[in-house]
């Protein structure tokens, strides 16, 4: 069925409403927990494309929950982080075939929880006003090296966001917005690239239904949580996800 056993569609489907859950609830992650558990029994090429409509069709709901014009004035908050998102996803795309994945886990997966762990710590990291501009760039360039090779663009933002200190709700939203358009960009250039094909692309259109029934779910508890425990919460979800990618890189042949 789609190219797949039927019990691993099934995992895959399950895989993919947790995801989208967890996503609803802390605003992100639903690439990397797909990523991360497709690939203990997909290819990696196969588990990138199965992530790839329902991270942009859940990020259209995400970005526009507020309405258009919320969504569009947080894109000009992180006007430049975007604009280095998109850039760098069609510069990295080409090369997702050939690096080597243990590599990219472990480069992504060691600062992200080393960040996460020294926030949670109670010394969180708060950026001066004049060097925003400077990290808003850079975090845009990493997010975007990572994103073309492995559907992967979120964590960079997140620290940025967490580190100028972003209310709840302009977090969130900002984090739809920049997924948002990455997404646009991680699908072109998947199309381009050969991931996204006429077997994956049905696959991954498929994941886009328990990915929204998850995600809506996942409001519901977004809601009922205030700031302290949104931060706390997203804090504890970056040091799950960078340890899992440290293990996916120490583990892998």
């Amino acid at each position: 069925m789609f190219g797949l056993d039927p019990h691993l569609l099934l995992l895959a489907v399950a895989v993919t409403f947790v995801a989208g859950f967890v996503k609803g609830a802390i605003g992100f992650a639903m690439p990397m927990i797909m990523m991360s558990a497709f690939g203990s029994f997909l290819p990696a090429p196969t588990a990138l494309a199965l992530l790839i409509v329902p991270t942009l069709m859940t990020n259209i709901q995400q970005a526009t929950r507020q309405g258009l014009r919320a969504a569009w004035e947080s894109a000009g908050h992180v006007r430049w982080h975007i604009a280095m998102v998109v850039l760098f996803i069609f510069v990295s795309a080409p090369f997702a075939r050939v690096l080597p994945a243990w590599a990219m886990y472990l480069a992504l997966g060691a600062p992200i929880t080393g960040f996460a762990l020294w926030q949670l710590s109670g010394r969180p990291l708060a950026l001066p006003i004049h060097r925003r501009r400077r990290a808003e760039i850079v975090s845009g360039i990493i997010g975007g090296l990572y994103g073309g090779i492995s559907g992967i663009w979120g964590p960079p933002l997140i620290v940025y966001l967490l580190s100028i200190g972003a209310p709840k709700l302009e977090q969130i939203r900002v984090q739809g917005v920049v997924f948002l358009i990455g997404a646009v960009a991680l699908t072109v250039a998947h199309l381009g690239s050969g991931v996204l094909n006429a077997q994956t692309l049905p696959l991954s259109a498929l994941m886009a239904v328990p990915a929204f029934v998850g995600m809506r779910l996942g409001f519901a508890l977004q809601d009922r949580m205030d700031v302290v425990q949104f931060r706390r919460w997203t804090l504890i979800l970056l040091v799950l996800t960078g340890l899992n990618l440290v293990r996916r890189a120490l583990t892998m042949d």
